[in-house]
């Protein structure tokens, strides 16, 4: 078992944006016992590696650092990242390094179809980078990716966790056509947070992004995640959980931010278990169908497993 939060990849290092590489160094507090994960390098992880490296793409798991890539590619559940590998924000807390990214790759939506066929994945996560520098942040290609999953894999369940698509009209109805399963976007953390951690986006822009998905389509569910540790009050948390049931959001994440380099955010302290079972029974008391809370909880950490539990949960409501 390991703490760190490095996992074994292919990649090189690369240059960060220098707007991250400017903050002042922050020391990596040492991660509790509760936190530990597996090294990853079992025979079905390096398969996973070698599909993805096939297809030539790029995964939120690798860049982003997660903790839970061993764990998830040795069960062949990669999350594509789209888009390309380089985001248009310096967000305080994310390792996805930031810049002017490449010009999209018209290709890539039916690499990824076919990475989700060669992994047998009945439930797939795409997500993107930021890409402001796109007329429409990015949807068109995002709609194209669902719809080729749908052809080429169409017994799989479709996820997407976009980019809040600030300043780009007509841009949410684009992906929203497309019909995902699942609409994700993160608030990442709390309001009072947004000018250090996320300063880029809007916090209210994205409530209300969320709550346009659920006036174009009532049936599709959607889902936001946060991280804790940053700073965060508990009356935050438990408001920001009332701003998204305002929004008829139905699922809801919350984990343990963990500081990628000294460069970013540092962690301001490490959550407890018990305090992440509390809002866990807080969020299903506020009328969430679902809440996944925990250290290691992650946006699309057994997201297969809680789409189940998501219609489920959904018939048991309107059943009652």
């Amino acid at each position: 078992m390991v703490t760190i939060l490095d996992t074994v990849s292919d990649r090189k290092e690369r240059p960060r944006h220098p707007e991250k590489a400017a903050r002042p160094d922050n020391p990596i507090l040492r991660k509790p016992d509760w936190i530990r994960v597996k090294a990853p390098g079992s025979p079905v992880y390096r398969e996973t590696v070698d599909i993805v490296r096939e297809n030539g793409l790029v995964t939120v798991c690798e860049e982003a650092g997660c903790p839970n890539i061993g764990e998830c590619w040795s069960k062949k559940h990669a999350t594509f990242m789209i888009m390309g590998d380089t985001c248009t924000r310096a967000c305080a807390f994310c390792n996805v390094r930031t810049g002017l990214p490449e010009p999209l790759d018209a290709t890539e939506p039916g690499k990824v179809a076919d990475a989700t066929a060669a992994l047998g994945l009945t439930h797939v996560v795409v997500t993107s980078v930021d890409r402001d520098d796109l007329d429409d942040g990015g949807a068109r290609h995002i709609a194209d990716t669902i719809l080729a999953i749908r052809e080429r894999a169409p017994g799989t369940t479709i996820e997407v966790l976009t980019p809040d698509f600030l300043r780009k009209d007509g841009a949410l109805e684009i992906v929203v056509e497309a019909r995902p399963d699942v609409f994700n976007h993160n608030l990442e953390t709390v309001p009072s947070n947004y000018l250090t951690v996320r300063p880029g986006a809007r916090y209210f822009h994205s409530i209300r992004l969320l709550q346009r998905v659920k006036e174009l389509d009532p049936t599709m569910f959607t889902k936001s995640g946060i991280m804790v540790g940053l700073g965060e009050e508990r009356n935050e948390v438990l408001q920001l959980m009332d701003d998204l049931r305002s929004a008829d959001v139905d699922f809801l994440t919350i984990g343990q931010y963990l500081q990628p380099t000294r460069k970013h955010h540092r962690v301001e302290r490490f959550v407890t278990p018990e305090e992440f079972k509390a809002f866990e029974t807080i969020g299903r008391s506020k009328g969430f169908l679902l809440v996944a809370s925990s250290p290691l909880t992650r946006s699309s950490y057994h997201a297969g497993d809680d789409f189940e539990k998501l219609r489920a949960a959904r018939r048991q409501r309107l059943g009652a």
